[in-house]
């Protein structure tokens, strides 16, 4: 198990389709274990493998008292119901933003084992599933933003002072979530 270093914003994994994982042994629950001790030391709500630079589909969560991770997710979604809210990412330090989401979310996929699991997600917890497999389909939040707020998005990603010098995140993520 180790902290990993968060990818930012910039580096071509975070925009690449992660594969689907074929392997359910050792090295997946090495993966899934550092997913989650670098999800807590981030404090943040979601964390997919591609933004430790594991090109491999699962992700890692922890949502109130809601805590674990999926293998291979797939989303369905009960309802047109919507909500729009402030999302983060930890790929983008200090950048928030309303995003329009699902506002209920069924995630089905695996454990680290291959076992088959369901989380029915409303209101935070289905906007982390669908961040978080977003992040699986090389699709980043700003993507999902109407135009105005994008534009503002992108300028402030633009001013950011982690912008164009790195793409491992220098901070320790505190109060927001994703």
């Amino acid at each position: 198990m180790a902290i990993r270093p968060i990818r930012l914003f910039g580096d071509p994994v975070l925009r690449t389709a992660a594969d689907p994982v074929t392997d359910f042994d050792k090295q997946l629950r090495n993966l899934v274990k550092d997913l989650r001790q670098t999800l807590d030391d981030a404090q943040g709500a979601g964390l997919a493998a591609p933004q430790i630079g594991v090109g491999l589909r699962v992700f890692a969560y922890a949502v109130g008292d809601e805590q674990g991770y999926l293998v291979n997710p797939e989303l369905d979604f009960p309802d047109d119901e919507e909500q729009d809210g402030e999302e983060g990412c930890l790929s983008f330090p200090g950048i928030y933003f309303d995003v329009k989401r699902r506002l209920n979310t069924v995630a089905r996929g695996f454990t680290d084992r291959g076992d088959p699991v369901q989380i029915v997600g409303t209101e935070v917890l289905a906007r982390c599933m669908q961040h978080e497999t977003d992040h699986l389909d090389g699709v980043l939040f700003i993507d999902r933003m109407d135009p105005a707020t994008r534009k503002r998005a992108m300028k402030a990603i633009r001013e950011a002072d982690w912008n164009g010098q790195v793409k491992v995140s220098p901070h320790r993520m505190s109060d927001r979530i994703f």
